[in-house]
């Protein structure tokens, strides 16, 4: 397989960490987005969307959107999964990942951002106090879903999670832990977080998220 992915992008990192979770090897393609390289005809022929991270599958299928191509890894290569076995279970993870990928993400990435200092003329800290707001906001919330999630396993007898739901990662943990890390680079308070960052931490020390991390990227310094 072949990741077509850039080192600081929240959902390439997510990508990333499934793959290793996974332990399957890949080959790391870097397309760097500061340098617009995701615009090229030719990154744009092999991926619609003109984003990253685009997967090439073993058989040269190329799939788009992180999520998805979790998905896609997590049913192909089912162990260890990535989502509860139950029914309840696996929409409780979905709804966590979902907080992140479509509710903070979306309005906080790198041509959002730009959009907003270069087509409508906001200053610096008007972009960072956007970044900060929603970011925040957004944090807040998977923080009082953490507590409600809690509560409920508590009340059906399991066992207290470390993670964001249950005792192995799951897709949530594969969103929350590159959300963390963009959020620390543009400081955002994360101060009254505690579910939310003892997840992180939790998630953080495994060795496959230490791989997947941005700085042992090939990339990373470029």
């Amino acid at each position: 397989m072949k990741l077509f992915n850039y080192f600081r992008s929240s959902a390439s990192y997510r990508v990333r960490i499934a793959l290793e979770l996974k332990g399957l090897g890949y080959d790391y393609v870097p397309v760097h987005l500061v340098r617009a390289e995701h615009r090229t005809p030719e990154h744009a022929a092999r991926s619609g969307d003109a984003l990253v991270p685009a997967l090439e599958t073993d058989d040269g299928q190329m799939l788009v959107q992180s999520m998805a191509i979790i998905e896609y890894l997590d049913e192909t290569h089912p162990e260890p999964g990535l989502l509860p076995a139950d029914a309840l279970g696996r929409a409780r993870v979905r709804a966590l990942a979902q907080m992140i990928a479509c509710e903070i993400h979306p309005v906080n990435n790198l041509r959002v951002l730009r959009h907003l200092t270069q087509t409508l003329g906001l200053g610096e800290d008007a972009k960072t106090g956007w970044y900060h707001h929603w970011t925040r906001s957004g944090l807040e919330a998977f923080e009082r879903q953490l507590a409600l999630l809690a509560a409920a396993r508590a009340q059906a007898g399991l066992a207290t999670s470390q993670l964001c739901w249950g005792d192995t990662p799951t897709l949530a943990d594969c969103c929350l832990v590159p959300q963390i890390f963009n959020a620390r680079r543009f400081a955002v308070p994360l101060d009254g977080l505690p579910l939310t960052l003892a997840a992180c931490e939790a998630a953080s020390a495994l060795p496959a998220f230490q791989r997947a991390h941005p700085s042992a990227c090939p990339d990373h310094e470029a």
